[in-house]
């Protein structure tokens, strides 16, 4: 698939390595997306609920950096993500899952992220993410 491909809906639990179940993978999904959308339209709440609270956050490159739950919550609510979500076409792949623990491509207009999730008391949340520009 060329990667200016966006337009494609996120992928069938069959294309999964692990079994996934429709509701699962949907739950996955729908973590990513409350990221993503979250962040363009500086909704906190949403932000909130998608990142568990170790979140651990860089930036591919020489030096990763780390950026935190808390960071993240405060870009957030300053509305850092506005101009990112100009252009809101997403692509969410999920690549696997594997009892509690997932891992997830996101791919948008302006970013490329890796996230890995886990499955709490509160449902699936994002742990760590790796993310470059476009």
């Amino acid at each position: 698939m060329p990667i200016e491909d966006m337009t494609r809906p996120a992928r069938a639990a069959a294309d999964c390595r692990g079994p996934v179940s429709t509701t699962e993978r949907e739950a996955i999904t729908q973590a990513a997306l409350d990221y993503f959308e979250g962040w363009f339209d500086g909704d906190v709440e949403r932000m909130s609920r998608a990142l568990h609270p170790d979140l651990v956050k860089r930036r591919a490159g020489a030096e990763l950096g780390v950026t935190t739950k808390e960071r993240m919550l405060e870009l957030t609510a300053a509305g850092a993500g506005a101009e990112d979500g100009l252009d809101r076409r997403l692509e969410v792949e999920v690549v696997d899952m594997h009892g509690d623990i997932a891992s997830v491509i996101v791919r948008s207009a302006v970013y490329r992220e890796y996230l890995h999730l886990v499955r709490t008391g509160d449902g699936w949340t994002i742990a760590n993410a790796l993310w470059a520009p476009t």
